[in-house]
């Protein structure tokens, strides 16, 4: 296991404080407040702590209201809002300076059989012919404002081997493309076999690149590049199937719409034997900087 994906576990692994209060700290990101998918991960993790062991997470529902402070604690407070026989229903408030930042419901399942049938994994390369991120990040050094965009972007994915199929979308600012996007992704190094843990990492990757194909529809290269500005507005998740977050999954992007300075992306996310195991919705706002 890397040393890097030791860190995110650490961050993940909230203090409890009360019986259904938790705590927990950030670190740097690309951009300067705490990064998405990170207190989505973590408002997850407290609800699922105070789920029994035999219901997994099926669907989570939030919002970002305002952007954390990654220099302060994050207290998330757990409302208990339903106990049924098959399912259990977590609302979760994620609070900074006194003021709610985020929210998120989440709902857990007792598992059970039923009708079984998914949509066809669309074609892609297979990850291992790809670059790494080491690999293809320097070769657009040039394209970035701050000339330490390169190392900050390794640093924020240094927990994740995440790979382009395509030319991300500051590769070719400038230039608008068909709104999709695809990328492998997997921790670098094993993880513990609990659920619950692969359910959270999957969420804290989903907020790296969803809405790459909403720039990519416009040649926009994104906000390392400096030519959009914004922040995620909602995250929606289903969880269909079981996988593993260490072993490879494609997710499979696209943006139906973007307008009134908003974009939506969708996509699916697939287990590399072909099990489509989660699907994604994310709407963002999305604004062309002003000379």
């Amino acid at each position: 296991m890397s040393a890097a994906l030791e860190s995110l576990l650490d961050l993940l692994d909230l203090e409890r404080i009360e019986q259904d209060i938790f705590r927990g700290t950030s670190r740097s990101a690309v951009v300067p407040r705490v990064f998405g998918g990170q207190v989505a991960a973590q408002a997850l993790v407290a609800a699922g702590r105070t789920v029994p062991g035999d219901r997994g997470a099926h669907s989570l529902h939030a919002y970002f209201l305002r952007p954390g402070d990654p220099g302060a604690p994050i207290v998330y407070s757990v409302d208990r809002i339903r106990d049924g026989r098959s399912f259990t229903t977590r609302r979760v408030v994620a609070v900074q300076h006194g003021k709610p930042i985020f929210h998120l419901s989440a709902s857990f399942q007792v598992h059970e059989e039923g009708m079984d049938h998914q949509a066809v994994m669309p074609p892609a390369p297979d990850p291992e012919t790809l670059p790494t991120a080491a690999e293809m990040l320097p070769r657009h050094a040039h394209r970035f404002t701050d000339p330490r965009m390169v190392d900050r972007l390794l640093e924020a994915r240094a927990a994740v081997d995440l790979r382009y199929v395509d030319a991300p979308p500051f590769a070719t600012a400038g230039e608008p493309r068909e709104p999709r996007s695809q990328v492998w992704f997997r921790t670098h190094g094993k993880l513990a076999d609990d659920p619950l843990l692969h359910v959270c990492m999957a969420t804290y990757v989903s907020d790296m690149t969803l809405l790459d194909s909403v720039l990519l529809a416009h040649g926009r290269g994104g906000w390392s590049v400096g030519d959009v500005v914004g922040a995620s507005l909602d995250h929606a998740m289903w969880f269909h199937r079981p996988f593993r977050a260490d072993e490879w999954l494609l997710y499979d992007q696209e943006s139906p719409s973007a307008s009134g300075g908003r974009g939506l992306g969708q996509a699916r996310i697939w287990t590399a034997d072909g099990k489509l195991a989660i699907t994604v919705i994310q709407e963002c706002l999305v604004r062309v900087p002003r000379d």
